[in-house]
């Protein structure tokens, strides 16, 4: 995802969510030094990461398999729900 389409995405799209994440000192050295030499803040390399990652995810096979079956469970309580209620 370029840059402009991750700047589109978090601030046009949709509403921001603040969250907090724990590194260690190495992580958070190193994450300093890749915004310091890409000149970018720290969280536009942290949602850039995100995006990647989820985009990645999204791709692969057995992410997919895996994610239809959680709907698949959830469609099934929802019936069984449906069931009781009649």
């Amino acid at each position: 995802m370029t840059t402009d389409a991750l700047r589109l995405h978090n601030w046009s799209v949709k509403p921001t969510k603040a969250m907090t994440i724990r590194l260690s000192a190495e992580q958070a050295e190193e994450l300093q030094t890749v915004a310091t030499v890409d000149n970018r803040p720290i969280s536009e390399v942290i949602r850039a990461a995100i995006a990647e990652h989820i985009q990645e995810r999204k791709r692969d096979t057995q992410f997919q398999d895996g994610l239809r079956q959680r709907i698949e469970r959830a469609q099934q309580m929802l019936s069984e729900e449906k069931r009781k209620k009649k």
